[in-house]
């Protein structure tokens, strides 16, 4: 009997049972296999939503949540979000408030880390300074604690001022189109500053962790090659890759990327970074479409899915991947180790 192919194979599980895969592109990743399938997944259920699917489950308790400094509020209102993606997380618009909530939940849900954000200024840039102090005073107080930033814009004496305080992990946005930035955005700044803000997050002890949203420019592929090229010019911690959700934008803005377009582009940031973590983030459209496109970020050797669709589980053993569960945001790793085939439980 001949060896079904991945897509044969992925065609038996239930939940892709109507899907519509592109067999080309299944073929290269498959013929692209021997290095991305030893590769281990981590599955991260960060703990700022609930999550559950058929295969695994979310960790009830607050053990990663993410805060915002500025609670729902942002100046740039850029079009694909509209400060939507600031909603679940937990307002601390003061240092007080921050302190007093992360030092409540380390000692009522065990709190292992947390995620600091906020809207941004008319110039992208997020004022974290007065913050500082919290974070290293909860370094000092529970050395364990790991801190990730969505830093925004900046400039090397403001990276080194962050990493002096005690973050662990910076995040930013890289776009690779002066279109998307003035017209998505609302911004008037150069790719060239988005590249700046690379450099010097990536001249600290930091790990950085840049992002790229694939179909920024209004659902179309734009900016992204250049966005890849970019990231792979330093010496990045990860990668991660969310895709655009129209659900945030208003109504007939956005298209919705093909899903062969986004698995293309994994398949290229697997290709151009294969010695660092490429990861599929919390965002992208919800539906066969999410199902389809972590089937594609499995199969493309990436190393980590946030809040994985159902049936992903099935995908990953179907090709023979090992695999790993975190209760964390998918930018750092907290517990747990990688190359195990496991499902981590949610900690007592």
């Amino acid at each position: 009997m001949p060896v079904m192919g991945w897509l044969e194979r992925i065609g038996t599980i239930e939940e892709f049972e109507d899907a519509a895969f592109d067999g080309a592109l299944v073929a290269d990743m498959e013929a692209a296999a021997e290095d991305a399938a030893a590769r281990s997944i981590r599955f991260s259920t960060p703990t700022f939503k609930s999550y559950a699917s058929s295969e695994m489950q979310g960790c009830a308790k607050n053990s990663f949540p993410a805060f915002s400094i500025t609670a729902g509020g942002c100046a740039l209102m850029c079009d694909h979000c509209q400060a939507k993606i600031l909603e679940p997380m937990i307002p601390a618009t003061n240092p007080e408030m921050l302190d007093r909530k992360v030092r409540d939940l380390v000692l009522l849900q065990d709190l292992q880390g947390f995620l600091l954000s906020g809207g941004s200024n008319r110039r992208n840039e997020i004022a974290y300074e007065r913050f500082y102090p919290v974070i290293e005073g909860l370094k000092r107080d529970f050395p364990h604690m790991k801190v990730a930033i969505h830093s925004a814009l900046l400039d090397e004496a403001r990276a080194r001022r962050m990493e002096a305080a005690g973050v662990d992990t910076a995040m930013m946005d890289v776009i690779g189109a002066e279109e998307t930035i003035s017209q998505v955005y609302h911004l008037d700044r150069p790719v060239e500053d988005f590249e700046a803000t690379l450099a010097a997050l990536a001249s600290t002890s930091m790990e950085v962790v840049p992002h790229i949203v694939v179909g920024l420019h209004y659902g179309r592929i734009l900016g992204e090659a250049n966005a890849l090229d970019i990231v792979s010019r330093y010496g990045v911690h990860a990668l991660v890759i969310v895709v655009i959700m129209p659900i945030y934008a208003k109504a007939g803005t956005f298209a919705t990327p093909e899903t062969a377009d986004v698995g293309r582009i994994f398949l290229e940031a697997r290709r151009r970074l294969p010695d660092r973590q490429v990861l599929l983030g919390c965002a992208r459209p919800p539906g066969m479409h999410k199902r389809v496109t972590d089937a594609y970020a499995v199969m493309a050797g990436l190393d980590g899915i946030a809040f994985p669709a159902d049936g992903i589980v099935a995908v990953t053993e179907a090709i023979g991947r090992p695999y790993s569960q975190e209760h964390a945001c998918c930018s750092i790793k907290i517990g747990g180790s990688l190359g195990v085939r496991r499902l981590s439980p949610c900690a007592a």
